[in-house]
């Protein structure tokens, strides 16, 4: 089907298949190492040149005398510490054989044993690095992003989140309350925050189970056009609440809910859009730090516009069609109308036309647990 630029694009049959693909992102890889830190070799510096991140499995642990285990980056900005209870931190993920400390942004991690004043650990205190999840350079990156769906339709349009702080403030108040979801270390998709409470949502694509997945608030450059980013909050998927294959949404929690409060929460604008409503998406396309879809060039350089409701998605009729740009990593990003600066819809598909889930129907479901 073609169409002029601008015009409605009309819904397939409604016995059509879906003719769009799913928006996740591969981003890291996993690596088998074998270092022990104890009274002998208290720390070690893991180094993979180019990496966004590096994430540290652990096994064998046993900490004497109130000793912890710190993981942090060279200057000690980011650093978790973990005693003897781990999962009493809400950033480990245990398993069979030990636990997944938080990721460290950046290329350069240290691992340290403590003593809990700072000072040195018991000389019996002892851990095992038997993994770790390295990020993609890059170049691997930009590689892994040609593999993945590419929903850039026309010319890229969007742009850094701050981009807009000064020209679209109302849609840049909306940006703190989306992060990026680092899936067992080695995929990502996009998240929200719905509502006051602690409650999040995502694509159910992304994940049904929430063991092991990260929540990055503040991901994002500082400037225009930069390549930093900004100090970085992270969290744990804490549990699921619902999801649903349908409609494709997963509603989840986190852990350390309370550190979130600064980034605010988007709210659901439960109905039908309009074909030619103005709208904008937010999120981590390719990984990348948080971007605003707000133009198109599809659309004379314009707004973004709805341009078809109640088209075929994962079941019928459940979504709606524009041309804001995406890529892999957009999965679960909020759609927002410019008119109310409230949610519309949950990206889900790429394809040019891409495709979000209706949320007037997500809401339906969800509206109990809110």
């Amino acid at each position: 089907m073609t169409t002029q630029l601008g015009a409605p694009v009309l819904a397939p049959p409604a016995n059509a298949a879906p003719r769009h693909v799913e928006q996740t992102q591969e981003v890291g890889e996993d690596e088998a190492v074998s270092v022990v830190l104890d009274g002998t070799t208290p720390s070690t510096t893991l180094h993979r040149p180019g990496s966004w991140y590096l994430k540290a499995h652990f096994t064998g642990l046993r900490l004497v005398g109130g000793d912890v285990l710190a993981v942090s980056d060279p200057t000690g900005a980011e650093s978790y510490r973990y005693t003897a209870d781990v999962a009493a931190s809400g950033t480990a993920t245990t398993d069979a054989t030990g636990f997944w400390a938080m990721s460290v942004t950046g290329d350069t991690a240290v691992l340290a044993l403590r003593g809990k004043d700072g000072g040195p650990a018991h000389p019996d205190s002892r851990v095992a690095l038997d993994k770790v999840t390295r990020g993609y350079t890059d170049a691997e990156l930009s590689a892994a992003a040609e593999m993945a769906p590419r929903s850039i339709c026309g010319g890229n349009d969007y742009r850094d989140a701050v981009c807009y702080q000064s020209s679209n403030p109302a849609e840049f108040g909306r940006t703190p309350a989306v992060a990026k979801l680092l899936r067992n270390g080695g995929s990502l998709c996009t998240a929200w925050r719905v509502g006051p409470t602690n409650r999040m949502l995502t694509n159910n694509h992304c994940f049904t189970s929430g063991t092991g997945i990260e929540v990055w608030f503040n991901y994002q450059c500082p400037t225009c056009g930069g390549t930093a980013t900004a100090a970085v909050t992270k969290v744990l998927v804490s549990s699921v609440l619902r999801t649903n294959a349908a409609l494709d949404y997963t509603l989840f929690s986190v852990t350390n809910f309370a550190s979130l409060a600064s980034f605010g929460y988007l709210e659901l604008d439960a109905r039908v859009p309009a074909v030619g409503e103005e709208m904008y998406v937010i999120g981590h396309p390719a990984g990348k730090l948080k971007k605003v879809s707000l133009r198109d060039d599809q659309n004379g350089g314009g707004y973004c516009v709805v341009s078809a409701v109640r088209v075929n998605g994962s079941s019928s009729q459940s979504d709606i069609a524009y041309r804001c740009d995406t890529e892999g990593g957009s999965s679960g990003s909020p759609v927002l109308s410019r008119r109310t600066n409230k949610v519309i819809g949950l990206h889900h598909y790429g394809g040019c036309p891409n495709q979000g889930v209706r949320i007037d129907l997500v809401a339906a479901q969800i509206s109990g647990l809110m």
